[in-house]
């Protein structure tokens, strides 16, 4: 069972979403609180996956976000947002954030991107793909710098790093390389710290910047 806490200020969001999540198979919604609720409802459910809001009156999801990442075993978050251009986006996503998922979902789609983040995948919304790469890549190092931090990684690490950009979790590519996920998942770990990214997202943008996807399009 996945466990999901939903932080939003609005409150029908948070019943809408906690409907929709709870009617799907092997999801759970633990908690759906405001902002200013959200470390309490987080320390005292230990969810898997949250899904926060980005612009909140009473407090800062970015706030709320780095506070998160820091715990010691921290959920997988996914943020929330009305706008498909936030400009806050490429912060979330540099301070830990594994998707960004826009409030006007389809239904359909809401309980497929849970499970994508439990598995492990990055998941963003369709409309703001090329607003997220931009927004990031704009902040960042250039492209020959990108291409020698990909060049540090071993041929497997390579592959993974390709699934990674390619949206597919643990599981997945696991399957694609006849690896174990625990080796994928130990793939990843060494490829984080060698390229400096915290996170799969971020992993996934350099990827993009340094070419990685162009060279095969099969892992």
């Amino acid at each position: 069972m996945i466990r999901v806490v939903v932080v939003d200020d609005e409150a029908l969001i948070r019943s809408g979403f906690s409907l929709i999540l709870s009617a799907a198979d092997g999801i759970e919604v633990v908690a759906a609180v405001p902002g200013g609720q959200a470390l309490e409802a987080v320390a005292a459910h230990a969810p898997d996956v949250v899904l926060l809001d980005i612009r909140m009156p009473d407090v800062d999801g970015l706030t709320v976000l780095r506070h998160l990442t820091e715990l010691p075993e921290s959920p997988v978050v996914a943020m929330l947002t009305t706008f498909d251009a936030d400009e806050y986006v490429a912060q979330a996503l540099r301070t830990g954030a594994s998707g960004y998922l826009l409030k006007d979902t389809d239904p359909d789609d809401l309980a497929p991107a849970v499970r994508s983040l439990y598995e492990g995948a990055v998941v963003l919304a369709p409309k703001v793909v090329p607003t997220v790469v931009d927004g990031y890549l704009r902040h960042h190092r250039g492209l020959d710098s990108a291409a020698a931090d990909v060049s540090m990684l071993t041929g497997w690490e390579r592959r993974v790093l390709r699934g990674l950009a390619q949206g597919l979790s643990n599981a997945e590519i696991g399957a694609r390389l006849h690896l174990s996920a625990g080796t994928v998942k130990a793939h990843v770990g060494t490829l984080l710290v060698k390229l400096s990214v915290a996170n799969r997202v971020q992993a996934a943008l350099w990827a993009q910047r340094a070419g990685v996807l162009a060279e095969d399009g099969n892992l």
